[in-house]
């Protein structure tokens, strides 16, 4: 079955604007307005539309001094910045190619993304930053400049020929611009639909990370769909709104709540101080429109437990009861596709006063008109909470190689449990015969970059791109992902089961934060969990059990005990076979730079298999 929506068209005037094009006409128009807010020692700073205009002029025309000619690759390795957003805009500027590094990666991920992209210059932000870079440096030939933003403890105890100061990159691009002033501005007007403009190395679930290559003509077609017309928010994003930025800029899906909502209607953009204040930031900006990795929403609504449980008798019991009613409204909620009835608008407002207000400015989402959740499977009861207590919540789908581009849940017509319908212009099918998910519209990618080969794998002849996710149609409009194609599970009994539906219920609990069902070939499903360290060090100090670490907290019979109880209320909701007959506690927290999590926190099911195996093994021993 395919769905349809029509013919698109991105060829015209319009095909050639890129991101510098709209910063810049933004600037031209409404100057004065705030473009984004910086917090610096506790205290938010304004950037007007101007001013960022004016430091992305010069950082391009820094970069022609530097040599920088079309089609070459700049790479940013930094927290989510202003000067992340003046090298991007920038980069796009001079027609050249921006690859964005997660700032976990650590050396031997930085050798290989920088090798790989054969990056010509990289702006990193600190020290730490910096040491990557350099230890790898030997590695990548093409790497010509290493710029640092921050300067404490480079500055004057480094000595190495690439090394160059932000604010010296500024002095080179301000002598270049009075020198040549109408350089960068030259080289914009030469862009065509068929440049680069972005190089995203997608996370390396299943092996070395591959950059896909998104167009000029890509992103125009993601722009206009996702925040031009109704693709993210409905009425669309517009100056008045805002966005908290917190999630890797690398990643297409913060790129886009960023950078593209950003340049293409104004959306005010905060970045906080790090990535441990966003809390607390979401509570001072409280804003309008925001994105979050299933991670990120299990653990607001761990945090939120955990608040609840400490709070006084009569906090508690009054939380209770309008948490119950909170649930009551969820289901109502995805009974009718999202719409409101007379009983749950009365509910509501009655639980507003009570509760729902206090908690919603608590957790920095009073003002959310559009939440959306991405780039993995999600728990729908985590959704229905969100739900419940008023925060307007979608689940989405997209992937780096469609520039985010494929399905949404739209107001009014949510289907709990599937990531939406279709996108305007954009057509979908399922593979018959695989149950793979194909999708095909103008943003779908040029490719990966130097591997012909994975590009004919991901891209048919027809432009159909292969996604790799098997799903099923849910009343003739909506996608329901049942798991990724490469980990279906086949039980040595010929059973079909798709771990991720099992693993999201068990995440699902605020106590679970990693679940990792294992089986394939075997006789029967066991899992490798981890728990969620503050919710479950919470629970074991009102309990009176004591602990020192991680592993020693793993090991209490009481927090088995509790695990144990999770496993047999999620079992009951599946069919024997997919049901856990056994689990193991992992012995520590998973990580990105060992090599168990990608830089999204997505799991690398393979690896744990393999690191973890001796716990495997003894599942299916006589342990247990």
């Amino acid at each position: 079955m395919t769905r349809p929506g029509g013919a698109a068209t991105t060829g015209g005037a319009s095909a050639a604007r890129t991101i510098a094009t709209r910063v810049r006409d933004r600037a031209w128009s409404t100057g004065d307005r705030v473009a984004m807010r910086e917090k610096d020692l506790g205290v938010w700073q304004e950037i007007t539309w101007k001013a960022y205009w004016d430091t992305v002029l010069t950082v391009g025309h820094a970069l022609l001094a530097l040599g920088v000619e079309p089609g070459d690759r700049v790479a940013i390795h930094a927290e989510n910045c202003p000067e992340w957003l003046y090298a991007d805009v920038a980069t796009v500027a001079v027609r050249a190619t921006t690859v964005g590094l997660y700032p976990t990666n650590p050396p031997a991920e930085v050798g290989y993304l920088l090798s790989h992209s054969e990056a010509k210059l990289l702006v990193a932000e600190d020290q730490e930053q910096v040491d990557k870079a350099l230890a790898v440096i030997d590695e990548c030939p093409a790497l010509t400049r290493i710029v640092y933003i921050e300067p404490r403890g480079i500055r004057f105890h480094y000595d190495h020929p690439a090394l160059l100061a932000w604010d010296d990159l500024l002095q080179l691009g301000a002598e270049h611009r009075a020198a040549y002033p109408s350089a960068v501005e030259d080289r914009m007007a030469s862009a065509t639909p068929d440049d680069i403009a972005n190089l995203i190395y997608t996370s390396g679930t299943t092996g070395p990370p591959k950059g896909a290559m998104l167009s000029v003509a890509n992103l125009n077609f993601a722009i206009e769909t996702l925040v031009e017309q109704h693709g993210l928010a409905s009425p669309p994003a517009n100056a008045n709104d805002l966005g908290l930025s917190y999630l890797p800029l690398c990643h297409i899906a913060e790129r886009t709540f960023t950078i593209h909502q950003n340049a293409a209607a104004g959306v005010q953009v905060h970045f906080g101080e790090s990535i441990a204040t966003v809390q607390a930031d979401l509570r001072e900006v409280q804003p309008t429109l925001l994105f979050g990795v299933p991670r990120i929403w299990e653990r607001i609504l761990a945090s939120v437990t955990i608040g609840l449980r400490n709070a006084g008798w009569i906090k508690r019991t009054n939380a209770a009861v309008w948490l119950k009613m909170a649930n009551w409204i969820g289901d109502t909620l995805v009974r009718t596709g999202g719409r409101h009835t007379l009983s749950t608008r009365v509910v509501y407002a009655v639980g507003w006063l009570f509760l729902y207000r206090a908690l919603r400015e608590r957790i920095g989402m009073r003002r959310v008109r559009f939440a959306s959740s991405g780039a993995a499977p999600i728990a729908p009861e985590v959704l229905k909470f969100f739900m419940g207590i008023g925060v307007p919540m979608y689940e989405i789908y997209g992937m780096t190689e469609n520039a985010a581009v494929t399905t949404i849940n739209r107001p009014r017509r949510i289907k709990l449990g599937t990531v939406g319908e279709p996108h305007t212009n954009v057509e979908v099918r399922i593979d018959e015969q695989t149950g793979e998910i194909l999708t095909r519209h103008p943003a779908v990618f040029v490719g990966y970059f130097r591997d012909p080969e994975a590009t004919a794998k991901a891209k048919d002849a027809d432009g159909w791109l292969h996604t790799g996710d098997v799903g099923e149609w849910v009343g003739g409009t909506h996608i329901r992902i049942t798991d990724r194609a490469k980990d279906i599970i086949i039980t040595a009994g010929g059973k079909n089961i798709s771990p991720s539906e099992i693993e999201n219920a068990l995440k699902a609990s605020p106590f679970i934060k990693e679940a990792i069902v294992v089986g394939d070939r075997r006789p029967y499903v066991v899992a490798l969990i981890g728990i969620e360290l503050e919710t479950v060090g919470d629970w074991a100090q009102r309990r009176g059990v004591a602990y020192t670490t991680y592993r020693d907290l793993t090991e209490k019979p009481e927090v088995l005990k509790l695990v144990q109880d999770i496993v047999n209320e999620v079992n009951v909701r599946f069919a024997t076979a997919e049901q856990i007959k056994k689990f193991r506690m992992l012995p520590k927290e998973l990580d990105h730079e060992d090599g168990e999590l990608t830089a999204t926190q997505k799991v690398k099911r393979s690896a744990i298999v393999k690191l973890f195996g001796d716990l495997v093994e003894d599942m299916y021993g006589s342990g247990r």
